[in-house]
């Protein structure tokens, strides 16, 4: 007989590509990840894993066995997951994660009422970057993730996740007061072609999309400050040291000196929850969603 538990460390181990990794996504120790490997391989009568340099990867048993596990361990989720619905009861743990405004914006006023209307669950919540959200679903280090789509470059969206819109968040352009176009209606992105930029760090979703954006309106992007939060992109700005992409979600206050404009073609992002598929009639999902949906007017 399979142990359930080993075959949730051999999926950690499978997904996150080494023991450090699925460790850190089981939340324990390597050496804990290590032992039940081997009870494990004892088990099946089969090597697993094999060394490659400093550390490990499967066997073409351990990639079969993985496959199993991952199958296995979703039927189990789904039989949680109706378990829940037929009890229906907002009870247990809901691991959520958020990109830093929706955590700012949505968070707050959201986990509040969780709390407040539900208070047999427990919460625990954690800010990344979108793509990072969407991958903590999948390997289930987080049962719903707010994420985000520009509206002309979704967000890379992989199979068996469900998901619900949550808001559209319309985009300003922020700078400094005595900028020349700070005292317009509208701005177009393509009047800020001679501009330095205040951006997201290089690599993120967000950071790729002001380069594709800019791009295709002929502007080659002059970046030349990078911040994870808006906040700081902000102070920044207000420093003169740019302008930047201003999102109203989770935003004020402003700094004094600064001045958002509408961008004249709606420039706006949708934000949504997702969560794995397998998951889907979790009273405690349904309950995250509806609490965020309520928290979005609030946000705008």
């Amino acid at each position: 007989m399979l142990n359930l538990e080993r075959l949730r460390t051999l999926d950690a181990l499978a997904r996150h590509g080494s023991v450090s990794g699925a460790a850190e996504g089981l939340h324990v120790t390597t050496s804990a990840v290590s032992q039940q490997m081997a009870k494990l391989e004892r088990e099946v009568g089969q090597r697993l894993l094999a060394r490659n340099g400093r550390g490990v990867r499967l066997t073409d048993a351990g990639r079969l066995l993985a496959e199993h596990a991952a199958r296995i361990l979703s039927q189990v989720a789904l039989a949680q997951s109706d378990l829940e619905a037929q009890r229906g009861q907002v009870v247990g743990e809901l691991r959520l994660a958020a990109f830093p405004t929706a955590l700012r914006g949505l968070f707050p006023a959201a986990l509040a009422a969780l709390r407040n209307d539900h208070p047999a669950l427990r919460v625990r919540s954690r800010e990344v970057a979108p793509e990072e959200g969407v991958r903590a679903v999948l390997r289930g280090d987080a049962d719903l993730a707010v994420v985000l789509d520009w509206y002309n470059k979704p967000l890379p969206m992989p199979d068996g996740l469900a998901k619900a819109p949550i808001l559209d968040d319309p985009v300003e352009v922020a700078m400094t007061e005595d900028h020349p176009l700070a005292g317009r209606d509208e701005v177009d992105l393509d009047d800020f072609a001679d501009d330095e930029w205040v951006a997201w760090p290089e690599g993120e979703f967000c950071h790729e999309w002001l380069l594709y954006t800019l791009r295709t309106k002929g502007i080659e992007p002059r970046i030349a400050h990078c911040a994870e939060e808006h906040h700081t992109q902000l102070a920044l700005v207000a420093a003169g040291l740019g302008v930047c992409v201003a999102p109203r979600l989770g935003r004020d206050p402003m700094p004094a000196g600064v001045r958002a404009v509408p961008v004249r073609h709606r420039v706006h992002r949708y934000v949504y929850a997702v969560w794995r598929a397998d998951a889907d009639r979790r009273p405690s999902i349904r309950a995250a969603v509806r609490a965020l949906q309520d928290a979005a007017p609030k946000a705008r």
